[in-house]
């Protein structure tokens, strides 16, 4: 059967308070684990830093998203080595490159496919601004060229970059539904057209979260067409500290990322169990909201 497994980002996890208090990466962990995550997302490249995260994660059951953030085809292959060493559910590819020509992505990115079919792992490109996949309507065309893309989904990237106003207009629909019709995993955080982040406990907020949901609602629609039966799907929780996070004068957030994120959570769920039914059934229940 189909399922989903709700990750925390570990960098998500940074507190970067004005006092310098963190927490360590085991306490991060614990209270990972001891909210009922499925798994994290972390850095997967440095090996000393792989070698003493990952006995904490196996002991508390825990999965892993493996980030990577190549400048080039071979930037890749430390990351694939510690994935088919310690094992992780993706690599999730930060494209660090910036081509202008279709053709040069292209390359780079049939590079980073080979290697990781060579290595046996599953390899999914992230929409992140100041990467390749910067723009909306480039990665549009990159879709175009390589039909079968693997894309890890994080489309607060495009709301943001592009200045979208709310309402959604179709087109806009239509463009984000394509890259939908390709993630295969998902990075969780509500945006607006001028900020990356929006405190999710605010009232004010709302409509775009709901707004969101409805995106992500899609996606899992989608991925459940396209997926074997036996698949998971991972979604992470990504509301990362300041400068995503606001803060407030006194250089605090101004919201508990924590809570939210377990908010976020819950709200994704919810989405996913309604993305069972049927399209017709669906597209009701949007409307109705």
């Amino acid at each position: 059967m189909q399922s989903i497994r709700i990750f925390q980002s570990l960098w998500a996890m940074e507190l970067r308070r004005p006092d310098g208090f963190e927490r360590s990466v085991e306490e991060n962990v614990q209270m990972i684990a001891d909210a009922g995550y499925d798994g994290v997302s972390a850095h997967w490249y440095d090996r000393s830093y792989v070698q003493a995260l990952a006995p904490l994660l196996r002991e508390r059951g825990l999965e892993v998203e493996a980030q990577s953030f190549p400048k080039s085809v071979e930037d890749i292959i430390p990351t694939l080595e510690l994935a088919v060493e310690f094992g992780v559910h993706h690599v999730a590819v930060q494209p660090d490159v910036r081509p202008r020509k279709l053709e040069d992505a292209i390359r780079i990115i049939e590079g980073w496919r080979e290697l990781g079919t060579q290595a046996g792992v599953s390899v999914f490109f992230e929409t992140h601004r100041d990467r390749m996949t910067n723009d909306l309507h480039f990665t549009l065309d990159l879709l175009d060229a390589i039909p079968d893309l693997t894309l890890l989904g994080d489309i607060s990237h495009y709301v943001v970059g592009r200045e979208y106003t709310f309402p959604i207009d179709q087109q806009k629909h239509d463009d984000f539904h394509q890259i939908l019709d390709h993630v295969h995993a998902f990075h969780g955080r509500v945006a607006s057209g001028e900020q990356v982040q929006l405190p999710l406990s605010f009232a004010h907020n709302e409509a775009w979260f709901g707004q969101f949901l409805e995106w992500w609602e899609y996606g899992f629609r989608s991925w459940r067409r396209r997926a074997p039966q036996d698949a998971t799907l991972a979604f992470t929780c990504e509301l990362g500290p300041q400068p995503y996070a606001i803060a407030g004068p006194d250089g605090y957030d101004l919201t508990d990322r924590w809570s939210e994120a377990l908010l976020l959570r819950d709200r994704v769920l919810k989405a996913w169990h309604q993305s069972e039914v049927g399209e017709d059934a669906a597209v009701k229940m949007i409307n109705e909201r």
